[in-house]
């Protein structure tokens, strides 16, 4: 299982999927899963990617921050395996951000997200860690979970005036 996979695009019936808990955390097929993951989300320059999005019905994805010409203002963090992920509690403050996803190219959107999150997941070494989360990285992390919910990040935004083709956004992000 060494290839980068098709990445599965908004009309997959996977993506509006329940995706599957994972039972047994040290197979070797998760670990190959894991390293696929990180492969096809560095080939795609993504800051995350979860197991349904490479239609693999798994409660697991990786979060891999950097900054980039999408994001020029993340932060960097080495690519992460989240397995079983939960949010056990998050701030009352929600804040509007720019989100985009492999699923959904061309689109691009400010999408409410809570500003901070306690989470809970457990490591690909089997660890159970709980962290709290902020900004960005916080960000990452709801996208990713919304899509092992079988949520896209488009059911999340409120007003259709926040929906912006790649190129408008490009030219708002450059402008600034």
């Amino acid at each position: 299982m060494k290839q980068e996979f098709t990445i599965a695009e908004i009309g997959n019936p996977i993506l509006r999927s329940q995706a599957k808990p994972i039972q047994n955390i040290i197979d070797r097929n998760i670990s190959e899963l894991i390293d696929s993951l990180i492969r096809t989300a560095i080939a795609s320059k993504g800051v995350g990617i979860a197991a349904p999005q490479i239609s693999q019905s798994y409660r697991l994805f990786i979060v891999a921050s950097h900054p980039s010409d999408r994001y020029p203002y993340a932060p960097t963090m080495p690519p992460t395996a989240m397995i079983n992920p939960r949010i056990l509690s998050h701030s009352e403050e929600v804040v509007k951000d720019w989100e985009g996803c492999l699923s959904v190219p061309g689109v691009r959107g400010l999408v409410p997200r809570y500003r901070e999150i306690e989470v809970e997941y457990t490591t690909r070494q089997g660890e159970t860690k709980q962290e709290i989360l902020t900004d960005f990285i916080a960000r990452i992390f709801q996208h990713e979970l919304d899509h092992l919910d079988g949520i896209l990040f488009l059911d999340r935004i409120k007003n259709q005036a926040d929906l912006y083709t790649e190129a408008e956004y490009r030219q708002i992000i450059n402008s600034n």
